[in-house]
């Protein structure tokens, strides 16, 4: 039996009737459309173009690739060729762009045109990239003689059958974001693609194939790639793309113009588009799905979100090693402040530094199972160890239940800390300040003080229009809602949080910096 994915999540809809319907869409003026049958076709020719381009079955694909219709016909017709694709963040420096082609060892590249500036010289010091393809009608000028355009690559191929392989063969390649520090290569199965939209795009969200779908979070991350490309191709519904970064303003255009059905955001979007709107008024929108993902969401912005747009925020965790969310609010069953239970499929678990389980109450690292889990982190075997504990996997997240059940995120297993003997979470610190008018955005980690101790300090950024001196209630306030010794001692107000293109803070780099 041929278990290769493109088969269930590419050709199915054609033979099903659905080839004239619209899959891609890109959600900007002129943008261009992709149907059912045209990826199919498309993903069927791109299998012949790597035989022609001299890249075999097992050999690497680096996609530095935007939000756009080439993306999915790379993705699909790699993996038809057994060739696994490897989803690159397209907002990282030229150093780590370098570090991941010599680290994956890929044998061809694709860039998107607007990269090239950036990816063009580590593509250039790369030993091992014998094929570079540009996604664009002409090359660059320090193109060199194993370049070629996308145009190029497509031309002389015809269609071609997906290759056999069984559901356990390792399909593609993904990147962690580098919330800790440097991303490792993370590869997954062809049979983890279809488990998550079966148990959560289909089992919570409740996705049709009616739907329109939009993720501000981009493709090449792991909560992106479920959320935009396989929970719709799951079902046959459409999905929109955009290729630029996510800003409140370009989000709020797409979602006033093409009123998707489900949307898909981080909580830092979530707020900074909630303070947008309540300057500029809050668009006609009615979705009747909003996820969030990528870190914990303040239960301040699931409320504010609530009564701003009408519906509520689901809010999950999942991570790169797990391939999406496994821990989750349901729709009709969302408590604001909590990641909710386990997604159906999964198992989850706290247990203390010993790896006995800690009972409610009682804060533990969580740990997940669940036939998404990644294969390994591609030549890290000692990470792959210590991650990957037979069926279980280490989130490095800190969690403690409720008594009905419920998982609160308590922070990082790195970014806990002790005040007076006492373990402390900065992210619930953190709900606490941000519920403070006057924030936007707040980062909390451990600083120690003239005697060697550590306590909290908040690196806090404003609301548009907010002073400094706004801020001068906020120890009291902070006392007064969750308790006198977690209020922070040290209040720095900066522009921006260190953040990963996915998202997530680096508290490792606030801790550097403080």
């Amino acid at each position: 039996m041929n278990e290769n994915a493109a088969l269930w999540f590419v050709d199915r809809h054609v033979e099903q009737g659905r080839g004239d319907k619209i899959a891609f869409q890109e959600a900007w003026q002129g943008g261009r459309e992709l149907t059912f049958a045209d990826l199919a076709h498309d993903t069927g020719k791109a299998v012949s173009a790597f035989a022609h381009a001299g890249i075999h079955r097992e050999e690497r694909a680096a996609m530095f690739v935007l939000d756009q219709i080439e993306f999915p016909i790379i993705f699909w017709g790699a993996l038809k060729a057994g060739i696994p694709p490897i989803a690159i963040n397209t907002l990282l420096s030229t150093d780590v762009y370098q570090s991941i082609l010599e680290d994956s060892r890929a044998s061809i590249a694709f860039i998107s045109a607007p990269l090239i500036e950036t990816v063009m010289p580590a593509v250039l010091a790369s030993d091992h990239l014998r094929k570079i393809v540009i996604i664009d009608e002409t090359l660059p000028s320090n193109a060199p003689d194993h370049a070629m355009t996308w145009i190029e690559f497509m031309a002389e191929a015809t269609h071609q059958n997906a290759v056999s392989c069984g559901g356990d063969e390792v399909a593609f390649w993904l990147y962690s974001s580098g919330s800790t520090g440097t991303p490792k290569g993370v590869r997954h199965v062809h049979s983890a693609l279809k488990f998550t939209s079966d148990q959560f795009g289909e089992g919570v969200i409740g996705i049709k194939e009616s739907d329109t779908v939009f993720s501000a979070a981009k493709l090449f991350f792991a909560y992106g790639l479920g959320n935009g490309m396989t929970f719709p191709l799951a079902v046959g519904a459409t999905a929109l793309l955009y290729n630029a970064r996510p800003t409140p303003d370009a989000v709020t255009e797409i979602l006033n113009t093409h009123q998707p059905d489900i949307y898909y955001g981080v909580p830092t979007l979530y707020a900074a588009m909630i303070q947008l709107w309540e300057s500029s008024g809050t668009p006609n929108i009615s979705p009747r799905i909003c996820v969030s993902a990528g870190e914990a969401l303040p239960a301040e912005i699931g409320r504010k979100w609530k009564d701003m747009v009408g519906t509520d925020i689901v809010d999950g965790v999942g991570s790169t090693e797990m391939l999406h969310i496994f821990l989750s609010n349901k729709p009709q069953d969302i408590e604001y402040g909590t990641s909710g239970t386990a997604v159906p499929g999964y198992e989850v678990k706290l247990v203390d530094e010993n790896g006995d389980v800690v009972g409610a109450n009682t804060v533990g690292e969580l740990l997940v199972r669940g036939d998404s889990a990644a294969a390994d982190y591609w030549n890290q075997r000692q990470k792959s160890r210590t991650t990957f504990e037979g069926e279980w996997t280490r989130t490095g997240d800190k969690y403690e239940m409720n008594e009905n059940g419920r998982f609160i995120y308590c922070g990082r297993t790195d970014d806990m800390f002790k005040v007076s003997g006492i373990w402390v979470s900065p992210f619930e610190i953190e709900q606490a300040i941000v519920s403070f008018p006057p924030v936007l955005e707040v980062a909390v980690v451990a600083h120690r003080d003239d005697d060697g101790l550590e306590k909290p300090k908040a690196f806090v950024v404003l609301k548009d229009g907010q002073a400094k001196a706004e801020l001068d209630g906020l120890k009291d306030f902070i006392k007064e809602k969750i308790g006198k010794w977690k209020y922070p001692r040290w209040v720095e107000v900066i522009d921006d949080l260190p953040k990963t293109a996915t998202g997530k803070i680096q508290r490792f780099k606030l801790r550097q910096d403080s």
